[in-house]
């Protein structure tokens, strides 16, 4: 129990970090009111997500290292309090056009991304 505690905590300590890393590198390149930083990070946070969990389906991924990269630094790369936030912020700040595209952009790239990220590990095995 530790030592699955342990894993998702180190797999949360990389992945937080490279999700704020990743958005600053968006921001950095991309000025823009649409907030493109958040929406890539929870997209390859979906695409890897699929993946791993595709692999872990079909016996390729282990506990452990699901709990460490699935459960950890997925969960950490991935935000869905800044989506949110980002969401209410758009709206009140009267952006509702811009603010209902992410929404749908990001659930619809989410879910596409989630399902191409296990549809190459089933490619895989």
């Amino acid at each position: 129990m530790l030592t699955d505690w342990l894993l998702v905590l180190v797999g949360g300590l990389i992945g937080a970090p490279t999700r704020y890393l990743t958005g600053v590198a968006v921001k950095s390149r991309v000025h823009s009111p649409f907030p493109f930083g958040t929406l890539t990070a929870n997209a390859a946070a979906c695409l890897l997500l699929g993946f791993l969990s595709e692999a872990f389906l079909r016996g390729r991924l282990g506990t452990h290292p699901a709990l460490l990269l699935a459960t950890g630094f997925c969960g950490a790369l991935s935000t869905w309090s800044t989506f949110s936030y980002e969401v209410f912020t758009l709206t009140s700040t009267r952006r509702v056009a811009l603010s209902g595209l992410y929404l749908t952009v990001t659930v619809l790239l989410g879910s596409a991304l989630s399902f191409a990220g296990a549809g190459i590990a089933s490619a895989l095995w």
